[in-house]
């Protein structure tokens, strides 16, 4: 078949069947993003922001496809288990998280399937994986919050999603 391959998708609803064509509609809405978030750095008690307020934040962009948290060994299990039952692709490392969230923005930056890198943290050493994704023809996003959001990724990112009490922007 012209313009590639196709796997037969049919869904059997309340409704009946769902045609092809629908669902190539539906799946074709927004861009898919790869959303991965710096744990320590973000999902902090006195930040008081809720993966429900990240994943909103990224509605108006697409679809999200990819969601992954990454935490160190001090996290409680309390927060991976909240974490995993919000559907989030839990790491739990020892001792410093950003190698491992940069190990996973990279397989992102080069997976075809995914349009949008979406990076929640506040850390100026991230700017070589918002650029390295740009450079890849990756649209990027940060999401943060203050005081200590990098003003440097700001100015990198395509997008800019600023939590808390100072809304959020751009």
């Amino acid at each position: 078949m012209a313009g590639g391959s196709w796997e037969k998708i049919v869904s059997i609803t309340k409704g009946g069947m769902k045609s092809i064509g629908m669902m190539k509609k539906r799946i074709g809405r927004g861009k898919k993003i790869a959303l991965l978030i710096d744990g320590p750095n973000i999902l902090r008690k006195e930040f008081g922001i809720k993966l429900e307020d990240i994943v909103e934040a990224l509605e108006g962009i697409g679809d999200i496809r990819v969601a992954k948290v990454v935490l160190n060994q001090y996290a409680p299990q309390g927060l991976i288990e909240a974490v995993s039952n919000q559907g989030f692709d839990v790491a739990v490392v020892s001792g410093e998280t950003g190698v491992k969230l940069a190990v996973e923005a990279m397989r992102e930056i080069y997976n075809p399937h995914i349009d949008v890198i979406a990076l929640a943290t506040r850390n100026a050493e991230f700017l070589p994986v918002i650029l390295k994704a740009k450079e890849k023809g990756k649209e990027a996003v940060v999401i943060g919050i203050e005081p200590g959001f990098s003003v440097a990724l700001k100015h990198a990112a395509d997008y800019t999603i600023t939590l808390g009490e100072g809304g959020e922007g751009r």
